[in-house]
């Protein structure tokens, strides 16, 4: 009976799932921009002295098969090499080698300068790690950061936003947390950030004023009423409407208007021109030149990273201590596990920035191949419909990581530099059953708006039926949806 009882106990252990040190190291490295690697390998260095910089040696691979030898007799450091590529399923290595194409410094320009155009993340995740907060609900916030468009504000809805945390980051989450997870976000400055609609955008920005003021403001009061009872009247200009429904007369209403034009309907924006273009600069992880005759080539930036091998002072020292291990004093025991313990932490930390080279090129080689036209003409309106999954599904990797791949890292083109974040569209299938990224129909969207009569502006109906003619049946709140992300007013404020 307790036999039976420890079968069924193993079966449900075996059942758990758990990621070993070296896999987590291997996750962590993953998600590094070069410039954090960069720093990340040189606190390792400073840390262990049994790693340095230089080409690795042939005599790494004997340290690690020595070690695996000395461990065959049940030592606790049996498996520290073990199931590295179980993690991310590597399947498919790129067929170029790892060092001979990677750029040297000399080959590279030494400094690439962009002004990266989401800078604003970086300065509020500065501003979330002054906030008293759980893991949890600091990782909410962390993700809904991630999830602002360039404007600073939140398109996605908190259930689809639940939806990604669960299936991308395996993070279990309730409507009710991400509320008060966005009302952390919405806390932060500039006010307005986080806020999922213009009209939420300017109510944050003018509840923060009264919340500034010691004492109440009637303005202040008038400008809450406008936008969160009038807001329709608003957007369409209906002043009349707005000062007999509120109640209030002419110049005490211009006064009000005149304060609610000087809001700032994209505070994202605006914390990006604040901050100022050279703040952060950028330097892109991977390099991909193409060239007339459709060749495209792929390298990792590696500017300023070390190779790194064992130090060979430490290794002959655990030479000399295994071939003296029968005659091994207390002291010596101890030495040689520390000595193992460096050499073994070293060689793992060897290994991951290893997988993650390979890694990182067989991601970036998925996102070519099913790109390949937007790399050779950089045209932005040839970017296919792309999502995580069909990375994974070229690349046999997990999902979770492709997106950590994506994440934070850039790519210098021909045409310029770009975020990873930027390959990834949804996509849209017309009647013809051809598939079109999204890019592809704002793009004709503003087409549309740039060549209409400005005497006469064109409607949403209006749009929806000009797409509609040209095969795209989409409809009127879609086009609306599509207007707003490309910050185009209305037709009533385009005259």
């Amino acid at each position: 009976m307790v036999q039976g009882s420890r079968q069924v106990q193993s079966q449900a252990q075996q059942q758990i799932q758990t990621l070993s040190p070296q896999q987590i190291l291997v996750v962590k490295l993953l998600e590094l921009p070069a410039v954090e690697l960069e720093d990340r390998i040189h606190a390792e260095l400073l840390e262990n002295p049994a790693l340095e910089e230089g080409k690795e040696e042939n005599s790494s691979d004997e340290y690690a098969d020595d070690a695996s030898a000395d461990e065959e007799g049940g030592g606790e450091d049996a498996n520290e090499y073990d199931s590295l590529g179980d993690y991310l399923n590597e399947d498919d290595i790129p067929d170029y080698k790892l060092q001979e194409n990677n750029r040297s410094k000399d080959e590279q320009a030494e400094d690439i300068p962009f002004s990266d155009a989401t800078s604003f993340y970086e300065i509020l995740k500065e501003q979330l790690g002054e906030r008293n907060l759980t893991d949890h609900q600091r990782e909410l916030v962390e993700y809904l950061i991630g999830s602002l468009d360039d404007d600073g504000l939140l398109r996605k809805s908190l259930e689809s936003i639940g939806d990604e945390l669960a299936i991308y980051a395996g993070v279990e989450t309730s409507e009710r947390e991400l509320e008060e997870a966005l009302a952390v976000l919405q806390d932060f400055d500039p006010a307005g950030i986080g806020a999922r609609t213009l009209q939420e955008c300017l109510l944050i920005q003018i509840r923060r004023k009264k919340e500034e003021q010691s004492r109440p403001d009637p303005l202040l009061d008038l400008e809450e009423a406008i936008i969160s009872e009038c807001y329709e009247e608003f957007t369409r200009k209906h002043w009349d409407k707005i000062m007999k429904k509120l109640n209030v007369d002419e110049p005490r209403f211009n006064e009000a208007i005149a304060e609610i034009t000087k809001l700032n309907p994209r505070p994202g924006a605006s914390l990006g021109e604040a901050i100022g273009r050279n703040l952060h600069q950028i330097v892109p992880d991977f390099i991909v030149d193409s060239y007339d005759d459709g060749t495209i080539n792929l390298s990792l930036n590696n500017r300023n990273i070390p190779e790194l091998r064992m130090n060979r002072d430490f290794m002959e020292m655990v030479e000399e201590h295994t071939k003296n291990k029968a005659n091994q004093t207390k002291e010596s025991k101890e030495a040689m596990m520390f000595l193992k313990q460096k050499m073994d932490a070293a060689q793992g930390f060897i290994d991951a920035v290893k997988q993650r080279q390979n890694t990182l090129l067989t991601t970036m080689q998925a996102i070519i191949d099913l790109q390949r036209p937007f790399f050779l003409e950089g045209d932005e309106s040839l970017l296919k419909p792309m999502i995580l999954k069909d990375v994974a599904e070229r690349t046999g990797l997990d999902i979770s990581t492709i997106s950590r791949v994506s994440n934070s890292k850039y790519v210098q083109t021909n045409f310029g530099i770009y975020p990873l974040k930027f390959f990834f569209n949804d996509g849209y299938t017309t009647e013809d059953g051809e598939e079109m990224s999204v890019r592809e129909i704002r793009k004709i969207l503003k087409e549309c708006i740039d060549g209409e009569d400005k005497k006469k502006p064109l409607t949403d109906d209006e749009l929806a039926e000009i797409l509609k003619a040209k095969g795209y049946p989409i409809a009127r709140r879609t086009v609306a949806k599509y207007r707003q992300q490309l910050n185009i007013p209305v037709a009533r404020l385009r005259r």
